[in-house]
């Protein structure tokens, strides 16, 4: 599955990038993160409750980011296994400084489901998908456009 998009976050371009690399920070948009494991500044494993409809599993993912190039460019690799399922995620995210206060997010992630949750809940993929991915930038925006506390 592909998908992409652009977010417009009224933040300067250093926030919006230490945010989005602070394996800390970004998990807490992630819905259902059971456990986050920062191994270094490039790798960490999260423990990730996901599914279709009523086909639900529990993910160990394993994220790596295999570039970086602050504060304009970054590329993650997500690798996760559950018991007869697993995923694969390569997203790429571009921060463009609209002006010293608003960033242009250009993203996009290119996902691989295999096993048990693809075969049972192929239909219901994209739907489940795209409803997650708003969820995640909504909490994103709200979290950088919050006043710094000082």
């Amino acid at each position: 599955m592909h998908f992409e998009g652009t977010l417009d976050i009224a933040a300067p371009r250093d926030r919006v990038w230490s945010f989005l690399t602070d394996p800390k920070q970004v998990t807490t948009c992630a819905p259902d993160v059971q456990r986050l494991d920062i191994t270094d500044p490039h790798h960490f494993n999260v423990v990730v409750r996901a599914g279709v409809g009523p086909i639900k599993s529990t993910f160990t993912m394993n994220v790596q980011f295999t570039e970086l190039d602050r504060p304009k460019h970054a590329s993650v690799l997500a690798r996760g296994q559950a018991p007869g399922s697993a995923v694969e995620m390569v997203t790429n995210m571009d921060l463009a400084e609209s002006d010293k206060n608003h960033t242009t997010m250009e993203w996009s992630s290119e996902v691989t489901v295999s096993g048990m949750i693809q075969q049972l809940g192929a239909r219901l993929m994209q739907g489940a998908a795209d409803k997650i991915t708003q969820q995640v930038f909504a909490c994103i925006k709200t979290k950088l456009e919050a006043p710094v506390a000082i």
